[in-house]
């Protein structure tokens, strides 16, 4: 019988915001932590470091990392809430330590957070300000934590500012990234997604990746507004493909929640919770004892 190794989660009421938005995803980290808690799941809470403005400007220019922070310049949710400003270091800095965290374990950590894979070097997108995915990888590259990172991005959308990112830094050729929303956008294209993943991890551990970032985004639903690829039963497929095909290959995995937009008739954002748990659950069993 299987004994699953708690999972370390790193998460702090810091990272979480009211971004007065249409997307959840700045007060989204804590319903999701209590929900797992709740139901008992084999999680440790880890509390992160907030990253510094240097950290944030090895993907941003530091002038709109600093105009940002200060309330400046508008965020990704197109407002300049300090609320939300405070939050941001302790967000991406919470996929940091869960990157830090998987290298050191050899096997997977999770960082509850959302708002990514849009911005850019000089300009918030899509509810994404800072782009955790990119200052992740290259604070590793840095620190020489990690000679390559695999960023194996799997919310519904392109992850255009990540590329963006990657167009202007010289550690480029040390980042393997697969988004999923460049290519895959019906529920047509559903098999054929599923099939890519385990090819993308492959390529991956062959590039000599040392850690992958996944990004399981709840928004590839097909009944999520801004989504409609994956049944619910495929979205388990997909998080089940990642976590054990990674954990085969022998490749960390730090995976963090991405987008996810669906409401229930309360206007809840149960159905969210659900596809975040599933992953979880995945997660837990593919790297159990």
């Amino acid at each position: 019988m299987k004994h699953p190794t708690l999972l370390p989660v790193w998460f702090t009421p810091a990272m979480v915001a009211d971004s007065a938005s249409y997307s959840p995803s700045a007060a989204k980290p804590r319903p999701v932590v209590e929900r797992w808690l709740a139901l008992g799941l084999p999680i440790h809470l880890e509390t992160p470091e907030p990253v510094d403005e240097a950290t944030l400007g090895l993907a941003h220019d530091p002038d709109y990392v600093a105009d940002v922070l200060a309330g400046r310049r508008a965020n990704g949710f197109n407002n300049r809430s300090i609320e939300v400003a405070r939050s941001l270091p302790f967000t991406t800095g919470a996929m940091l330590a869960a990157a830090r965290s998987a290298l050191q374990s050899r096997r997977a950590a999770c960082a509850p957070c959302s708002g990514f894979h849009h911005a850019r070097w000089d300009s918030p997108s899509g509810y994404c300000t800072f782009n955790g995915l990119a200052v992740t990888a290259l604070a590793l590259l840095r620190d020489g934590a990690a000679r390559r990172v695999g960023i194996l991005d799997c919310d519904y959308h392109y992850g255009d500012g990540t590329d963006a990112i990657l167009e202007r830094v010289p550690q480029a050729a040390s980042i393997v990234h697969f988004t999923a929303g460049e290519r895959y956008h019906s529920a047509s294209q559903a098999r054929a997604l599923l099939a890519a993943l385990p090819r993308e991890l492959r390529r991956m551990a062959d590039a000599g990746c040392d850690v992958v970032l996944y990004q399981a985004g709840a928004d590839p639903h097909v009944d999520d507004p801004l989504g409609g690829l994956l049944t619910t039963a495929q979205l388990a497929e997909r998080d089940r493909l990642v976590f054990v095909e990674a954990r085969r290959l022998g490749l960390p995995v730090a995976w963090n929640l991405a987008g996810g937009y669906q409401r229930d008739a309360d206007g809840s954002i149960e159905p969210v919770l659900q596809i975040h748990e599933n992953t979880m659950r995945a997660c837990i069993e593919a790297w159990a004892e």
